[in-house]
């Protein structure tokens, strides 16, 4: 009979062995997290931090194209709304036969066609009934006011001024009678139909005076006890008490007294 001798292992051997057998159980282990996706999720998210940070140009990008165009130097067709604070200085034919208009900021100084706006602020101080660069149209001068300036008598009167002469035709604005403009002051002489001045009242009158039979009004500050004359508004404060038929040159007036 044969006898198989088997040698058993001993303690360091033991030892040895299962350590060799938990390595092979870690690296199946992390064979299986990649096979599954488990350890997938680290890279999964990267693309995502990518896609965060590519958005953010596209967003600034974005904000920087919101703003619109502002109104620019140039021609626009016969129509077209002018933006405020521009106005009109030639004109020619043009978009299918409508016309064109070429279109530039306001300033102080400056010839503009017939049909141009008039931005606020600003007045006309000269004419020309034929203008070459407004394709043989009425041209006016626009300019800011001053003390002291002949307008003509289409051009609006601004705040804080009073119309003190009159000419029938010429200074500058031909073809159309013109007004000289004067900053309103306590005790001036106006013509008729100058426009009314918050806190003045008119005291005397004159029917010669600014040229052509128009007549005149003296203006004066408000004050208690000072006699107005008819056909203008009570100032803001003041109230009329009294009547005389026989002041204003015979037009009548009314006493002012606080209200």
């Amino acid at each position: 009979m044969i006898r198989k001798h088997h040698r058993l292992l001993d303690r360091p051997s033991i030892a040895a062995l299962r350590g060799r057998i938990a390595a092979l159980v870690g690296v199946v282990a992390l064979l299986a997290a990649v096979l599954t996706g488990t350890a997938a999720g680290t890279a999964s998210a990267a693309p995502a931090t990518a896609s965060a940070s590519a958005a953010a140009p596209a967003a600034a990008s974005t904000e920087a194209a919101a703003p619109s165009a502002g109104p620019v130097i140039g021609w626009i067709c016969n129509g077209t709304p002018v933006p405020p604070g521009w106005v009109l200085v030639s004109h020619m034919a043009g978009c299918n036969g409508a016309g064109q208009w070429l279109q530039v900021p306001v300033k102080d100084g400056i010839w503009t066609c017939a049909g141009s706006p008039i931005p606020p602020g600003y007045v006309l101080s000269g004419h020309m009934r034929s203008s070459s660069t407004c394709d043989n149209t009425d041209s006016w001068y626009m300019r800011l006011p001053i003390d002291g300036l002949w307008t003509c008598g289409t051009s609006p009167q601004p705040p804080g001024y009073v119309l003190t002469q009159h000419y029938p035709n010429g200074m500058g604005c031909d073809n159309i009678d013109a007004w000289y403009m004067q900053k309103v002051k306590d005790g001036i002489w106006t013509c008729a139909g100058s426009p009314f001045q918050p806190g003045y009242v008119n005291t005397l009158h004159s029917d010669t005076m600014c040229n052509g039979g128009i007549g005149a009004w003296y203006l004066q500050l408000a004050k208690p006890g000072m006699w107005m004359c008819p056909y203008q508004p009570v100032p803001a404060g003041f109230h009329t008490v009294y009547y005389n038929k026989d002041y204003c040159s015979g037009l009548g007036a009314s006493m002012l007294v606080r209200d």
